[in-house]
């Protein structure tokens, strides 16, 4: 581990009341281990005196290349999160190092194909982040869509083949979505499957890098893309999330989510590459994920969408 990232565990422990010499190594009585799956931040777990803790080391390279909120936004959101008993409990923020230190959730990391089968309980907590505390900040899936089309111009990546072209459809497809607004609520905005960890029924959500208030029926649908869910998927979780108010107009909305998480985040996948290539090659986390392989595949998923039969009658239905 980088001496820096050890200097930021030695203050972790201290904060939590373990001794730790102030040069950064760990003595005898405490240990750490990476833990791996995340993109961007350093996360780390802690063991002293018995118990476990996450270290959660933010990266502002990260919110400065536009792929996730401020700091300390995304510091404050974790705590809020962390009120609603869905996001882990912040034991210490530790503000000098943009740092915090979260309860170790005891729980089954999900992968993408498990998440059918738990799809009750994450609308369960979904509802229950949403019910929370509002977010001090907004998040619009179309405003970041063109922040990250401007990042690609600006420093020269380019964009996807075919994907200028469409723009004009994504035009259509908030038009429509606009004209029907949800109220919005504190959303997570950014739920892979390795964000959910499941204890039996319960389901928790850690990483609030891109949270935001926002359209729940986005969250939906991003929790859809991100699994690649079939439609019947889907409509499960839109029921099991509205419960008797869903309608055919709220599964249509979540659908057409599902598509514009795919053709947003195609372009995250396409700075993350373009802007912090060093970050993956330096090691963590993210050493060995193929960031241009991810943006492709789901730029391919969208586009199938985008030229398929079944999208006029999903904008129809969403804007009924």
């Amino acid at each position: 581990m980088p001496a820096a990232i050890g200097t930021v565990v030695a203050a972790a422990l201290n904060a939590l009341g373990f001794d730790a010499p102030g040069d950064g190594h760990l003595g005898a009585s405490a240990r750490w281990t990476p833990i791996t799956g995340g993109l961007s931040h350093q996360v780390v777990r802690l063991d002293a005196g018995g118990r476990r803790f996450v270290l959660r080391v933010l990266d502002d390279s990260v919110s400065r290349a536009g792929l996730g909120i401020p700091l300390d936004q995304e510091i404050a959101n974790t705590v809020l999160a962390a009120k609603t008993g869905v996001g882990p409990r912040v034991l210490h923020v530790l503000a000098e190092h943009d740092a915090l230190v979260l309860e170790f959730v005891d729980g089954a990391t999900l992968s993408a194909s498990e998440v059918p089968a738990h799809l009750a309980g994450i609308a369960a907590a979904c509802r229950q982040l949403h019910a929370g505390e509002a977010f001090g900040n907004t998040f619009d899936v179309f405003d970041k869509l063109a922040e990250l089309i401007a990042l690609c111009r600006e420093h020269g990546l380019g964009l996807p083949g075919g994907y200028e072209p469409r723009l004009r459809q994504v035009a259509g497809i908030r038009a429509v979505l606009a004209a029907r607004p949800l109220p919005t609520v504190p959303c997570h905005n950014d739920l892979l499957a390795e964000n959910f960890i499941a204890d039996g029924d319960r389901v928790r959500i850690v990483d609030y890098q891109l949270s935001g208030m926002n359209d729940p029926a986005f969250e939906l649908g991003d929790i859809a893309a991100e699994a690649q869910l079939p439609v019947a998927a889907v409509e499960e979780l839109a029921g099991a999330y509205f419960g008797a108010a869903l309608t055919p107009a709220l599964v249509a909305r979540v659908r057409l989510f599902q598509l514009m998480s795919d053709v947003t985040w195609t372009l995250w996948f396409r700075v993350h590459h373009g802007l912090l290539p060093g970050k993956a090659a330096a090691g963590g986390n993210a050493a060995s994920f193929d960031y241009a392989a991810e943006a492709e595949g789901k730029w391919a998923r969208a586009l199938r969408v985008l030229t398929g039969s079944e999208l006029s009658g999903l904008l129809a239905v969403a804007g009924e």
